[in-house]
């Protein structure tokens, strides 16, 4: 699946519910609460610190598709193309910092 069928995947969820997409600026709050929870997995994975007994099994993956899934509501709430995003993103990185790091 592309990105442009996720978003539109999304859309079509979102679309079914009165609320529809939360504003932006919830959107973020509930992206910063999943990248909260992503770095907490990765710490229990590979930092020092474990999970208690009492804490729910949950794992990276799961927590990247969280942040991916909210990441897709904002830029639907926005009519971000997401494809297109990438591509701008991606010719920075290609022509802008393209000395930036020694390669291979």
């Amino acid at each position: 699946m592309d990105m442009q069928e996720m978003q539109k995947e999304v859309d079509t969820y979102i679309s079914q519910f009165k609320t529809g997409y939360f504003s932006p600026l919830a959107n973020l709050a509930r992206l910063t609460e999943e990248v909260g929870e992503l770095a907490r997995e990765i710490n229990y994975t590979h930092g020092e610190k474990k999970k208690k007994s009492t804490e729910e099994e949950n794992t990276i993956e799961a927590e990247l598709g969280d942040n991916l899934f909210v990441l897709i509501c904002l830029a639907n709430s926005l009519n971000i193309d997401l494809n297109k995003s990438f591509e701008d993103t991606m010719n920075k990185f290609n022509v802008r910092d393209k000395d930036r790091f020694e390669r291979k």
